[in-house]
């Protein structure tokens, strides 16, 4: 077994123990990171929160925003997908995940949950610009 500079191994078969604290703290711990602009170490507390909490969508939503904004977009997109199969009305979850299928370079696939997600919320510009982008894009591939 070798050990790192922290002292921690780093054997491939390291098991980091629990963060301290309950789900809860974990979910706060993690979105305050996320905030904080430490996407990956939010993303790595909120998925120990997940797999503690697997139903709760809030953590799903924190988890997806933390992966999307480390760019860990395929996984991102999982998540997203999880929330709307919970939740088929929750437009922000159609709208993460037409973005991280976009950032996969998946655009005909973005085009539907970006479509879902302006005709829920016609009223926000991120939803509206991104759909015309993305649509803007699929018009190029075509000529």
């Amino acid at each position: 077994m070798v050990q790192g500079p922290s002292g921690q191994s780093e054997s491939p078969d390291y098991e980091p123990t629990a963060p301290a604290g309950d789900v809860y703290e974990w979910f706060q711990r993690g979105v305050k990171l996320l905030k904080d602009g430490s996407p990956a170490a939010a993303a790595a507390i909120l998925a120990r929160a997940a797999d503690a909490e697997p139903d709760s969508r809030s953590i799903r939503e924190a988890l997806a925003r933390a992966q999307f904004n480390s760019r860990r977009y395929e996984e991102a997109a999982d998540s997203f997908r999880w929330i709307v199969a919970a939740n088929p009305t929750e437009d922000y979850a159609y709208f993460g995940l037409g973005m991280a299928l976009w950032r996969t370079g998946d655009m005909e696939a973005a085009e539907e949950p970006l479509t879902i997600a302006v005709a829920m919320r016609p009223d926000l510009r991120d939803y509206v610009s991104a759909l015309k982008q993305v649509k803007a894009t699929l018009r190029a591939r075509q000529t």
